[in-house]
């Protein structure tokens, strides 16, 4: 699942954000509290970071969110409505539910809950990697040509990237990620809340972007948020075929032109 969370300010300045329970922000183990997180104490953390840098100005902020990242971007957009400038959700949803039937959808959850960073007793490190890719990715995107030339396939980069991360044993641990998983899981906006979300911050200030073969957070998600959101009203989904969960890296180039377009519509909005 990628938690990325991202708070553009309109002098573009960037700042990507780690979510509490991931990543190392000292070397003790107090940013790791084990408690019960959820999506919306998330977004009154990036709340707290965004006010002490001085982000305080009407329609200041562009906020993109993919996958539970994009969550919290939904709780902190109901927050402060007439500061953001944009509000990009990507590969997430207002609420989990079964679009895959009972079994499948058991399954996936149980996958949310037991990501990547671990290892599993009962599978082989291969076996690991291979579900992992399944889950985020797409098989063309998986067995093309490395976007970056650094490795035979696009597949190959992505194990390497994770076997990378499995070495940082002190910022992802069991303990940080399965606290974010059951926060993903029990986040729930009602269409009531989303509609009063697109009421305050503007349908023409808001995206959707989901990928048809995600199987971290299937498509019919992407579906259900942009229309509870107002689809019909003047926000924008753009449902990108063949693509999986992890759209950033798919395509790139897309999706920098998406976000791109969509800051530069709403920095000339009123």
């Amino acid at each position: 699942m990628a938690l990325v969370h991202t708070i553009w300010c309109s002098s573009w300045a960037l700042v990507p954000l780690k979510l509490i329970g991931s990543g190392k922000y000292n070397t003790s183990d107090m940013e790791k509290p084990l408690a019960r997180y959820s999506t919306t104490e998330m977004a009154k953390d990036t709340l707290e970071l965004i006010d002490f840098l001085g982000w305080t100005s009407l329609r200041q902020l562009h906020i993109i969110g993919v996958s539970m990242g994009g969550m919290i971007a939904q709780e902190l957009a109901l927050m402060i409505p007439d500061r953001a400038a944009s509000l990009s959700l990507v590969s997430t949803a207002a609420r989990l539910v079964n679009t895959v039937g009972y079994w499948k959808n058991l399954r996936n959850r149980i996958n949310m809950a037991h990501n990547s960073c671990f290892s599993n007793p009962f599978k082989s490190l291969d076996v690991q990697l291979v579900d992992l890719k399944a889950r985020a990715f797409s098989q063309s995107w998986l067995e093309a040509p490395d976007d970056y030339g650094d490795f035979p396939t696009n597949g190959d980069r992505v194990a390497a990237m994770e076997l990378e991360k499995r070495q940082d044993v002190e910022g992802f641990t069991r303990k940080g990620f399965i606290c974010q998983a059951i926060a993903a899981g029990w986040h729930h906006n009602s269409p009531e809340q989303l509609k009063e979300l697109a009421d305050r911050v503007g349908r023409q200030r808001i995206q959707v972007l989901h990928g048809t073969l995600d199987n971290m957070i299937t498509a019919p998600h992407g579906e259900i948020l942009a229309r509870e959101l107002g689809e019909e009203e003047g926000v924008t989904k753009i449902i990108v075929e063949g693509r999986g969960h992890v759209l950033h890296m798919e395509e790139e180039k897309l999706y920098r032109e998406v976000l791109q377009k969509m800051v530069e519509k709403t920095e000339n909005l009123e």
